[in-house]
């Protein structure tokens, strides 16, 4: 399996807390770290566990945050080809709460890929598999040289302007963000995927068949749900990648989610594929 992300990253601050502060209040977090983040950058590493490498094409900020990104996506195993950027880097906080639940707070605008950027985009034209979740038009349609390209609605604006037909894409169904109305993609995508959390989410196929699926017994005790989305999207993008099988792409991602929120943070219990 070949595989690739083109998309973004954030350098996040977590904090472990029992619950959200109340406004005006101050609540004490049992531990505290910072890591690489962002949407991009969790579905890469999952996507190397899962198929033992990947290449991630991404935008970071010319930056001490940007060059900790760029140096802890290098240590989980992550070939990245970045773009620099004179703007700083893109942060997040996170607090994870003893429900298992995240709340993220953005700060600074997202680093996207382009097309101009002197990347080796041709390597993309050989790939099983993209996730696909930032980049300029120019971007995308590099993207569409693989065989298969997933990607989010997060990306929606390229998404609509590029004319692009997705393979797959993988969405929340209770994010407002991440509603795609019908027809607002054309050509619509192959394969419409909403998720929903542990009643597990429904699919679309663009010949008119659907389906649903359960969500995966959890390997261990909810931890928090960073990163569970993301690392769904990238088992879906390497199963459709390597099977071509909806029913066994979906049974994967399931897995992949499952598995991210037994663990603090998005990498502590990432799946990884046995062989």
């Amino acid at each position: 399996m070949r595989v690739a992300v083109v998309g973004h990253t954030e350098w996040v601050r977590f904090a472990q807390v029992p619950r959200l502060p109340r406004p005006g209040e101050i609540v004490h977090a049992s531990r505290g770290w910072d890591d690489v983040g962002g949407g991009g950058a969790v579905a890469a590493v999952q996507l190397a566990r899962l198929a033992g490498e990947v290449s991630f094409f991404t935008a970071l900020g010319d930056d001490r945050h940007g060059r900790a990104a760029l140096q802890r996506l290098q240590a989980l195993g992550v070939r990245v080809h970045a773009a620099w950027r004179p703007e700083p880097q893109r942060l997040a906080f996170t607090h994870l709460e003893a429900s298992g639940e995240r709340t993220i707070t953005i700060i600074g605008p997202r680093h996207a890929p382009h097309g101009d950027d002197a990347l080796p985009w041709d390597e993309l034209a050989g790939m099983d598999g993209v996730y696909f979740t930032a980049g300029d038009p120019a971007a995308l349609r590099a993207a569409r040289a693989a065989r298969v390209l997933v990607a989010t609605p997060r990306a929606r604006d390229v998404l609509t302007a590029s004319g692009v037909e997705l393979d797959a894409l993988v969405r929340s169904a209770s994010d407002e963000g991440e509603r795609i109305a019908a027809g607002e993609l054309s050509p619509a995508p192959a394969l419409d995927v909403a998720t929903d959390g542990a009643r597990g989410g429904h699919w679309t196929a663009a010949e008119g068949r659907t389906g649903t699926w359960t969500a995966a017994p959890l390997p261990g005790p909810v931890a928090d749900a960073y990163g569970c989305g993301d690392s769904f999207a990238a088992g879906l993008t390497h199963g459709l990648g390597s099977t071509g099988s909806v029913e066994a792409a979906l049974e994967l991602a399931a897995r992949c989610g499952a598995a991210c929120l037994t663990g603090a943070g998005p990498y502590a219990a990432q799946l990884r594929l046995e062989g």
